[in-house]
């Protein structure tokens, strides 16, 4: 029975193993070595809000986990998930977000921003993908570990700078980032129902009801991730459909966003800070 989740088998296969090569790069980098450089992929204007938020760049963190595709074989005229396919997505990511994390707890940092989690395939790995997490590791300039997880570990987000500072200004600080997926195979439909179907207007039941499903199984296992993070909601929650290696009917829908949740007013920014603004533009 599949898990879906960060406790699932497979996941659990990779985590005795921890990637070393990263070891004197993050020795040398701010956190670890008093003086040391901090290391980013903040552009200069993601870096200066930053600040102004009274947080402080602490190194670029990485996360990645190298991981093959198993086959599924799916019923060719119905509609059902690929259980086996969705727990290897979800455990790949699931090591590549560990890894990235555990970066940044050996920096010491608050929390990680600018989150990016993607697949990349190589030409000599067939059905081989690589899953690479990616952000900048940050410290809060005051409040001792507040604006850290209900766990205790740093927070993870996949917003932008600018939103990341808007997010504090409201007084809400992020959880983590949170996904949930489903591969999904899609019913074919017979060549008598295609013919009947020529020419003529009419939903595709079928299909409309397959998708329906997969992208209700993205959006809740989420949703679940959330919940169990200790967050009081999702912002910037966005669904990307994926097609990977599986074939024309396997299609993986994956839902992201990054949890939040309301900051103690003792840590909310000074009323002397910055208050962003909205700019509406009156171009057609």
């Amino acid at each position: 029975m599949a898990v879906f989740g960060k406790s699932g088998d497979a996941a659990s296969t990779g985590a005795g193993w921890e990637p070393d090569a990263a070891d004197a790069r993050l020795a040398a980098t701010a956190g670890s070595a008093a003086g040391g450089p901090f290391t980013s992929d903040l552009s200069v204007s993601e870096y200066v809000l930053i600040n102004e938020a009274g947080f402080e760049p602490l190194g670029f963190v990485v996360g990645s986990s190298i991981y093959h595709i198993g086959i599924q074989v799916a019923r060719w005229g119905q509609n059902q998930e690929l259980t086996v396919l969705t727990q290897a997505m979800y455990s790949a990511r699931e090591l590549a977000m560990s890894r990235m994390q555990a970066e940044a707890d050996r920096l010491g940092a608050d929390g990680v921003v600018g989150v990016t989690l993607k697949a990349q395939s190589y030409v000599w790995g067939q059905g081989v993908l690589e899953f690479v997490a990616t952000g900048t590791a940050v410290r809060a300039l005051s409040g001792h570990g507040a604006h850290r997880a209900p766990d205790g570990r740093a927070f993870s987000s996949d917003l932008s700078a600018l939103d990341f500072y808007r997010l504090l200004a409201a007084g809400s600080v992020p959880v983590a980032f949170v996904l949930g997926t489903c591969v999904y195979h899609i019913a074919h439909q017979s060549t008598l129902q295609s013919l009947r179907q020529a020419g003529t207007n009419q939903e595709m039941v079928v299909f409309t009801q397959g998708i329906y499903q997969a992208r209700e199984l993205a959006l809740g296992r989420m949703q679940g991730e959330a919940m169990r993070a200790g967050s009081t909601g999702i912002v910037g929650v966005s669904v990307e459909v994926h097609n990977h290696v599986w074939g024309e009917h396997a299609t993986e829908f994956f839902a992201t966003g990054t949890a939040i949740r309301q900051l103690d007013p003792a840590h909310h920014m000074p009323d002397t800070a910055p208050k962003p603004t909205f700019t509406l533009g009156l171009d057609r």
